[in-house]
């Protein structure tokens, strides 16, 4: 028993824990919803736009709404429909679950016994009047917006689904089913051959793009809770360590400070598998001499978080892994002096080179052709978010910064990646405090992490 309260004052002092940002009904004021809704509107004055909420899964992980619908109203209650009418200026939402349904999935009574003063959305309705009420849009307009991509769920991509679908199930000649937005698209057209059947998927990816300020907010959450789980990581790594430990840890501390999920599964690159840049079998036992690149973020609140750290199992770098790593952290900060609104990718490549010439380094090296400076995907509801990557920077515009290289015959890999904010007048690093010179990476390696003071507490053992 002293034991069990020792290990949780032990976990309370190392961790501030605190409270998820889904613990309540919506994660933000139904005012930023409605607000989304109404940039919609006014994309669709001609029609209506209607959302397809995400399903009840069918096996035993959680349910998540798809992005786009809860980026639209913050609801989670699987198979719901929005309808979003740019007619009318006003958004309907239909729903049906009982409160032990409610209850399995973790969703608020008080969503269910009070929608609309939760939402803010003008009209509830029942799942079951739904189609009935499609037989009078002929009547309101010739014009349904609807998404033509597929559903974007938690650690999805919708671009790369979709091109991962249309191989393995569209164009398969052994499957050929369709999406279901695909299907659904299908069954409108033959209900009613009249409708002008349209895809509001780019308005909303448009909106996606910039962020408002609540979700810079919750972004620079994520971004804290995403640095401290790699700060713990590197005081926690020794020579002898399974990944897969440092993969259960780097969970751990993110779960402990609030988040819901990972923002994808944790990637792990050490001595030959640093070629293959997503790996995450966790099968090596780290060895003297290795460099590891550990590529992981939280989600807080259907928000996502990139960030990758590269330092030696060991704790000291050795002279090669030095000047690699170096080269990259260069990049990376020449990056971030001279983001800014209005800036091309090819006059960053420019200015970032002008910047490394006058700093001493040699651009010949064939490393630094690789890790030339520009710019990463958008981050946001999706690590790798809707839009793909900028081309003009603009403010309120959330990316990685991720120079990187890999040196297959030496067995090194580096990559020195932040989730970054684009300001009014430069750019904000939203995953702050990690250590990324040299110097600082092996001074907080000498320092006691979590796993340490368990087996000096001779409470870290392992089963047999």
């Amino acid at each position: 028993m002293k034991k069990i309260t020792w290990v949780l004052l032990l976990f309370v002092t190392l961790f501030c824990t605190v409270q998820s940002v889904t613990a309540g009904v919506l994660v933000f004021e139904k005012s930023e919803y409605a607000a989304r809704r109404q940039m919609l509107m006014e994309k669709i004055p001609d029609g209506i736009a209607i959302i397809l909420g995400s399903q009840l899964r069918t096996d035993d992980y959680e349910h998540y709404q798809s992005n786009d619908f809860v980026y639209l109203c913050g609801v989670e209650i699987p198979n719901s429909i929005l309808v979003i009418d740019g007619l009318r200026k006003e958004s309907t939402l239909y729903f049906s679950t009982s409160v032990r349904e409610a209850r399995n999935e973790g969703i608020p009574l008080e969503l269910i016994n009070h929608p609309k003063e939760v939402t803010g959305i003008e009209n509830i309705k029942k799942i079951e009047d739904f189609t009935s009420d499609l037989a009078r849009i002929e009547g309101q307009t010739k014009i349904v917006y609807t998404r033509f991509k597929p559903e974007e769920l938690m650690r999805e991509d919708a671009g790369y689904k979709l091109r991962t679908l249309q191989k393995t199930m569209i164009y398969n000649v052994l499957d050929g089913r369709l999406t279901r937005e695909m299907q659904f698209i299908d069954k409108l057209k033959k209900w009613f051959p009249g409708l002008e059947i349209r895809d509001c998927t780019p308005f909303i990816v448009e909106q996606r793009i910039i962020k408002s300020p609540a979700e810079i907010e919750i972004l620079r959450r994520a971004g804290r809770i995403g640095a401290r789980a790699h700060i713990e990581l590197m005081k926690s790594t020794y020579v002898g360590m399974k990944e897969s430990e440092l993969a259960a840890l780097f969970e751990y501390v993110c779960k402990v400070e609030g988040a819901q999920d990972l923002a994808y599964y944790i990637i792990i690159c050490s001595g030959e598998n640093h070629p293959y840049l997503h790996y995450h079998e966790y099968d090596r036992v780290l060895e003297d001499g290795d460099i590891l690149v550990i590529d992981a973020g939280p989600d807080l609140g259907y928000y996502d978080i990139d960030i990758t750290t590269t330092f030696p199992a060991n704790g000291k770098f050795t002279p090669r892994q030095k000047e690699i790593y170096d080269a990259s952290r260069a990049v990376h900060e020449a990056n971030i002096r001279v983001y800014r609104p209005g800036l091309t990718s090819e006059q960053c490549r420019k200015e970032v080179s002008a910047i490394l010439e006058k700093q001493g380094y040699d651009l010949s090296k064939d490393y630094f052709k690789r890790m030339r400076g520009g710019f990463g995907h958008f981050v946001g509801m999706a690590t790798h978010d809707a839009g793909g990557r900028p081309e003009v920077l603009k403010t309120g515009m959330v990316f990685a910064n991720e120079p990187l290289m890999v040196l297959p015959d030496e067995e090194i890999g580096v990559r020195t990646e932040d989730t970054l904010l684009i300001t009014e007048d430069g750019c904000e690093n939203l995953t702050p405090g990690i250590p990324r010179t040299v110097e600082e990476i092996e001074a907080l390696m000498k320092e006691k992490g979590i796993v340490e003071v368990l087996k000096e507490k001779r409470m870290y053992q392992k089963i047999q």
